[in-house]
């Protein structure tokens, strides 16, 4: 499992979990596998979320040590749906004496519906390495989400594990072939289902965007001492102008008119507050984009009002160089990155780890405004979870601007997660979304799935696209119900495994059962 997740080659997606599960069926003692469920949840964290202890090193400058038993503690705790799943698996097979096939049909069941609901610092599942793969059936993630391609892809390991429990005959040949027939089938209809409905959907009623985007690599500890006021300010801002002057050149050798600009998370270096008197530094910023006729979307620093605490915001500036409101302050916010979890009913933890920010909490998924058009607004970790782009998608916005600063995590693994389940966003609703990162990766992702140019890692980057997007875009049926399609799938799927299992239990004893 952890060497078929990204950035790793997916070459195990479809029977990754085949030696957890025979296992399982040849020794169904809860103990063994709660153990032997944890023990693989563990090792499928250190091989695919490695990058912990780099973040634990650069975040909390803490003795490499340290950094190893951060990572362990993760390690022993990310993905407990596997071992509770298996243990729920165990007491059922245990308790109601399962036919095998009712068994093994259990277990995609249990395990899809721990993803939905068991609470991750990281939302993993299987699903996004469809999108990494580039496997076209990925489209059907505007139906499904891609929750939902991750109970496909269990559905089939289930199947695969059919088939070695049947052993070495024609038959257990035969449904392996069906299994991978099918697998390949969906690759073909999803190529279709893109041909078909998906491009002419968006080719129509499309209108388009001149969009620049841009990449200053500032440095942590840059970043941290701007943040504390204690320098770097003036660096960070003037590093962000001049980039945006190298982006708006070559526009204008292009003929571009330039609709706006996108920095990233936490760009301005300090408090932007409307009805508050600007600092000198935003008064810069307002002069620049006044004198360059230019729109500007920007990460910053805010409050919610005048006496409220410090938000992590989103935030959208006329080409007057004026704020235009609503700000966007971020409601989802990362764990021991921006609130250290527990300090409201035990403050002294701030005083032990001052390094964690205290961020106050927007009020929900919103739009802001980009001169006439309306934007979902998307902050970093926001961009992982489903039901926050799918608020932003029901509230009409046209695409989403997602600003990101990933500089904590290095260059290995979570870039390109973090990338491919914030894409993944934007095919359930079927927006454009644009990506603007402090290091790394800045890209745009079209609506019909067509992934442009992508800014190469930690370094000073800007990029010139053209975004194509409905003025007036359709809801796809996931915007509309979300991961109860396939909750509902699964309940169905339970209630006919019950139905079975007590037809089964009630069929007259044959001579077998009786000798």
């Amino acid at each position: 499992m952890g060497t078929s997740y990204i950035p790793f080659p997916p070459w195990a997606v479809f029977f990754c979990y085949l030696p957890l599960w025979v296992y399982w069926v040849h020794q169904p003692s809860p103990k063994k596998v709660f153990l032997s469920g944890w023990v693989t949840q563990f090792v499928l964290s250190l091989i695919g979320f490695n990058w912990v202890a780099y973040t634990a090193l650069e975040f909390g400058h803490i003795p490499i040590p340290l950094n190893f038993a951060v990572l362990l503690l993760f390690a022993a705790l990310a993905h407990l749906h596997i071992p509770i799943a298996g243990l729920i698996w165990a007491y059922l097979h245990k308790l109601f004496r399962l036919p095998l096939a009712v068994s093994v049909a259990l277990l995609p069941a249990l395990f899809s519906l721990g993803e939905m609901f068991f609470p991750m610092i990281f939302d993993w599942h299987l699903g996004y390495t469809w999108l990494w793969a580039g496997w076209p059936a990925f489209h059907f993630a505007d139906i499904i989400g891609f929750v939902g391609l991750s109970a496909i892809t269990l559905l089939v390991n289930a199947s695969f594990l059919w088939a070695w429990l049947k052993g070495q005959n024609h038959q257990a040949v035969a449904w392996s072939l069906g299994t991978v027939a099918f697998v390949l089938s969906l690759q073909g209809a999803g190529w279709l289902y893109q041909q078909r409905v998906v491009i002419p959907t968006q080719a129509l009623s499309t209108d388009s965007l001149e969009v620049a985007i841009v990449q200053a690599n500032i440095g942590n500890q840059e970043k941290q001492y701007a943040k504390k006021g204690w320098g770097f300010r003036d660096h960070i801002l003037k590093s962000y102008i001049q980039l945006t002057d190298k982006a708006l050149n070559e526009a204008h050798q292009r003929g571009l008119q330039i609709d706006f600009a996108v920095w990233p998370e936490t760009a301005f270096p300090e408090l932007m507050i409307p009805d508050q008197p600007p600092s000198s530094r935003a008064h810069q910023l307002s002069r620049y984009l006044d004198g360059q006729q230019l729109n500007l979307v920007t990460g910053a620093y805010s409050r919610k009002s005048p006496d409220a605490g410090v938000t992590n915001a989103l935030i959208s500036l006329d080409s007057q160089g004026q704020i235009r409101p609503p700000i966007y302050h971020k409601t989802v916010l990362l764990a021991f990155g921006e609130y250290l979890p527990g300090a409201n009913w035990l403050p002294l933890l701030k005083k032990y780890l001052p390094q964690v920010a205290d961020f106050d909490r927007g009020q929900g998924p919103m739009l802001i405004e980009i001169g006439p058009h309306q934007a979902g607004a998307q902050i970093c970790y926001e961009g992982l979870f489903p039901s926050f782009s799918r608020q932003l998608a029901l509230q009409g916005a046209q695409f989403i601007v997602n600003v990101t600063n990933d500089s904590w995590f290095g260059t290995w693994q979570e870039p390109y997660q973090h990338l491919y389940m914030t894409l993944a966003r934007a095919i359930e609703v079927r927006r454009p979304l644009i990506r603007s990162t402090n290091t790394g990766i800045s890209t745009v992702f079209l609506a019909d799935g067509t992934l442009l140019e992508t800014s190469p890692l930690h370094e000073e980057w800007w990029g010139l696209y053209t975004v194509p997007f409905n003025k007036n875009p359709s809801q796809t049926l996931f915007s509309r119900g979300g991961i109860y399609t396939p909750l509902i799938f699964w309940m169905l799927w339970l209630i006919g495994l019950i139905l079975i299992s007590l037809r089964t239990t009630h069929l007259p004893m044959t001579e077998s059962h009786h000798r």
